[in-house]
């Protein structure tokens, strides 16, 4: 009983000086390794209990590391899907501008023009494009306001991402390659000149348009 009475009133009595002392021997340990580790260092000191040195794991810290290695190893593969993606598309289509500008009265070059596989194809992948650079915040870049009508700061925001714009790339491509097929459908069956409209297209589709109707105003003049 004496004994522990007196163990007790040193504890009572030292406890003001017991992180003192235990910082006295803490050189003695190597924690600059402990600390890197996402870890979490606590002492402890007593008579009774003695000296304690408690490494506990930062879980907090290590999530976010984790969270973070997740994003970065998504971001670089949706860079890397988006990279792939852009020359593939582009050089999916030109064969079929190829056909129309070249030998666009060819019988093979009718029958493929015909086909609606690329349009297929280019509307799958699109739709996959979407489904990966779809965001939480998407729709609030696109309807921003009570409206629900988009702003130009949203659309910027969202065309700075790279998968968003990998997407809104092969929306052109289908887009345009569908407008050109009309102009080279609409060219065989009123027998006009469509190659400068349907290049145009490829580069910029309103303009070959534009260029398809004053051709054919051209031409239904020349007629009469």
């Amino acid at each position: 009983f004496l004994l522990l009475t007196f163990l007790k009133f040193l504890d009572e009595y030292f406890h003001p000086f017991k992180h003192g002392l235990l910082f006295l021997f803490l050189p003695l340990f190597d924690l600059t390794q402990v600390g890197g580790l996402g870890t979490k260092l606590s002492t402890g000191w007593s008579f009774l209990g003695g000296s304690r040195i408690v490494i506990r794991p930062n879980v907090t810290r290590n999530l976010l590391q984790r969270k973070s290695s997740m994003v970065s190893a998504l971001w670089s593969e949706s860079s890397q899907i988006a990279t792939n993606v852009f020359p593939l598309g582009t050089l999916a289509v030109l064969p079929f501008y190829f056909f129309m500008v070249v030998a666009p009265k060819a019988a093979l070059a009718q029958k493929v023009m015909e086909s609606s596989i690329p349009y297929i194809v280019l509307g799958l992948l699109y739709v996959y494009l979407v489904y990966l650079s779809w965001t939480p915040d998407t729709m609030q870049l696109l309807f921003p306001n009570k409206y629900l009508l988009p702003e130009l700061d949203g659309i910027a925001e969202m065309f700075s991402r790279v998968m968003t714009l990998a997407s809104a790339w092969i929306h052109l491509l289908a887009v345009d390659l569908f407008a050109a097929r009309q102009i080279y459908h609409d060219g065989l069956e009123n027998d006009i000149e469509t190659r400068h409209s349907v290049t145009l297209c490829l580069m910029s589709c309103p303009i070959g348009i534009v260029s398809h109707f004053i051709t054919k105003a051209l031409f239904s003049r020349r007629d009469r």
